[in-house]
């Protein structure tokens, strides 16, 4: 709009923490990541970390101990030089090449997040400790999804998820997961009791808001005292509340009948019949056509789905949402439990009540560390090597050089990008499954026994060509939800104080709502005390079309979010907290001292959504159908689960490993 302000108001033009690196890398490695995929006799081989054979190429090239990837600011998570080769093969070029690295390994892991190194460490505990692992990834960091975000603000460290949040299922761990977490020394139960302040922003008197936009609702207001994820507020406490909110009186009256009374929208169906129809209408259908709420009410809670399901109320079932506990339900007798036309997530909470909950600073990034001191130990200083509790790495460092080093017989190759799983050639020629990968510009060739691909299903048809086409096609189906989640450090949280609120739902804006990051110590990590202190707030934006079905919206959103530059989001991000919080005194250009955006176009794994996937039993589903073994070529990764979780992508390692021995 033409009264927005201009660039150098917003701050864009100041300098911030790090801008010297280009979209979050540092611009050598851009350089490197621009170059063909292919040796060539002008392109030597990479400087031997190694003492690989005379005359055999090596990938493991040397990392300072300087090297320090949770500390990088700018455009992370799919960042610059992590895709660009994958999407090169999916568009039908093919490797160049490869340099023979003369490495052979008794497994070769594709990803290394945290199902990949769950399934190293399963591999490892059933083959033996003297089994030989390599682990490729992609990015510069392992973890995967499970990303932490580093900052050194005044002196001290202050830590949030880059990516998955927390541990927390809609069903209880299974015991193969519980008993992972339990060997790397996490024991949810006693840490949820121990580290998590839920209640401090409350204690200082903070609570959840709404902001109006003027785009949508006619006025940029914020309204305090509504709006946390699917709360239920009094009937006195919302009519105060809502008194100040640009509604008009009848939509008022619509949020408060919907939020508060017991009506039965549908009386002339029993209960099992209401679920049934429920399940076939989505939310937004739901309270258009059947609660017949006011449209702006509509435009209210159309955001209210995004941060669980990465599309708005047009696509997620009527029953789902009742499910996950939003409002209009209360008076229709729905009876307890799910059925079958129901989502993983909603399904779960409601038959199980989900996990225990378990928030980190850096969210399941302890889980993804705590794997990884299990299989490079050296990579942690001496004293934490043998640590058998969680608390002790959260604010430790690690020394990323020790991760791929030839006497490791674990080792995890960073920026590493698979290009091609070749299956044994048979009778005659090599039992070994060979690997490709690309990695500063080269191809280079390696070959295991056996191998887990723990990375994006939807890749592996590219990967591995030789796959029954039925197999391929469930596996191109199964289409991640984008995501976006920021990180923005500030100079203080006053204007929040000032302003009442920790957590603001943005059902029109770019994010669609951002929180003040939670209160955690734990181990020698402290959390904030005081509104004086620097803090970092999180957003969250999940791209997506309004109207079409959720994979087309998702398509949408990884399109809008690999076309969107670090300059963008930087705007939005200052445009959106000054239009906010600047009642409250905060000041974008001012307050801001640095941005780490964690851009994942293929997000959220897919999980089953009744108003558009196909009505059949669970093993004719598409993640199971694409999970099926290869040879001596298995499939992991939350993908083969179809459900977004942690415990998902642990289970998956374990069945994928167990397949492969």
């Amino acid at each position: 709009m033409s009264d927005l302000p201009a660039d150098d108001e917003l701050g864009l033009k100041q300098p911030i923490t790090r801008r010297d690196f280009l979209n979050g890398i540092a611009l050598s490695t851009v350089a490197l990541s621009a170059a063909p995929l292919r040796a060539t006799a002008a392109d030597p081989p990479a400087p031997a970390a190694d003492s690989s054979p005379a005359g055999l190429a090596s990938s493991a090239a040397p990392r300072s101990p300087d090297n320090y990837p949770p500390l990088l600011t700018g455009l992370r998570g799919s960042h610059p030089g992590s895709f660009e080769a994958a999407h090169a093969l999916r568009d039908g070029t093919a490797p160049g090449p490869a340099l023979q690295t003369g490495e052979e390994y008794d497994l070769i892991v594709v990803g290394g997040g945290i199902s990949g190194l769950a399934a190293a460490h399963f591999y490892r505990a059933r083959a033996g400790a003297g089994s030989r692992i390599l682990i490729l990834d992609n990015h510069d960091d392992f973890g995967g999804h499970a990303k932490r975000n580093e900052f050194e603000l005044a002196g001290r460290m202050h830590l949030m998820n880059g990516g998955t949040l927390e541990i927390d299922s809609p069903r209880p761990y299974s015991p193969v997961a519980a008993g992972l977490l339990e060997q790397l020394g996490l024991d949810v139960a006693r840490l949820a009791r121990k580290i998590e302040d839920a209640d401090f922003y409350q204690r200082h008197g903070l609570a959840p808001g709404v902001f109006f936009d003027r785009e949508t609702f006619g006025a940029d207001r914020l309204v305090v005292g509504f709006g946390g994820w699917y709360d239920h507020p009094n009937r006195a406490t919302l009519e105060r509340v809502l008194a100040s909110a640009p509604l008009s009186a009848q939509a008022r009256a619509d949020v408060i009948r919907l939020q508060t009374e017991h009506h039965d929208y549908l009386p002339q169906l029993d209960g099992a019949q209401k679920k049934d129809h429920l399940s076939r209408v989505s939310y937004e259908r739901f309270l258009r056509e059947i609660a017949r709420v006011d449209e702006s009410v509509v435009k209210l809670y159309h955001a209210r789905t995004l941060g669980e399901w990465g599309v708005g109320t047009d696509a997620v079932s009527a029953l789902d949402c009742w499910g996950f506990g939003m409002p209009g339900f209360q008076g229709m007798g729905l009876p307890k439990g799910s059925i079958a036309r129901m989502g993983y997530t909603p399904a779960g909470y409601e038959d199980t009540g989900g996990s225990l909950r378990l928030h980190f600073p850096d969210g399941n990034a302890t889980i993804a560390r705590l794997l990884v001191r299990d299989l490079v130990p050296r990579a942690y200083p001496q004293r934490l090597r043998v640590g058998r509790v969680a608390e002790d790495i959260v604010a430790a460092r690690i020394d990323y050089s020790q991760l791929d080093l030839a006497d490791s017989p674990v080792r995890v190759r960073l920026s590493s990008t698979a290009l091609r799983v070749r299956p044994p050639a048979g009778a005659g020629g090599s039992s070994r499954i060979e690997v490709l990968y690309a990695r500063e510009g080269r191809t280079y060739a390696t070959s295991a026994r056996g191998v887990v691909l723990a990375c994006y299903n939807m890749m592996i048809p590219y990967l591995c060509p030789e796959l029954p086409e039925a197999q391929k096609q469930a596996l191109h189906s199964l289409v991640k939800t984008p995501l976006v989640y920021t990180s923005v450090a500030v100079r203080n949280w006053r204007s929040f104080e000032r302003l009442g609120v920790h957590h603001v739902y943005a059902p029109g804006g770019y994010h669609s709502y951002f929180n003040l990051n939670p209160h955690v110590d734990v181990g020698a990590y402290r959390s904030v005390g005081s509104p004086d202190e620097p803090i970092l707030v999180h957003m969250v934006r999940t791209p997506c079309k309004a109207g079409l079905p959720e994979h087309e919206q998702n398509r949408a959103g990884r399109a809008e979010l690999l076309g969107t530059s670090f300059e963008t989001f930087e705007r939005e991000i200052r445009q959106q907290l000054n239009r906010t919080l600047a009642p409250g005194g905060f000041d974008a250009a001012r307050d801001i001292t640095a941005i780490t955006v964690n851009r994942w176009p293929h997000g959220y794994a897919a999980e089953y959504n009744p108003l558009f996937d196909p009505d059949v039993l669970e093993a004719q589903r598409a993640h199971v159908r694409g999970r099926a073994p290869f040879g001596r070529i298995t499939i992991a990764n939350s993908d083969a689960g179809g459900a977004a979780y942690t415990d998902s992508a642990i289970d998956q390692a374990h069945r994928a490993v167990l397949e492969l021995l």
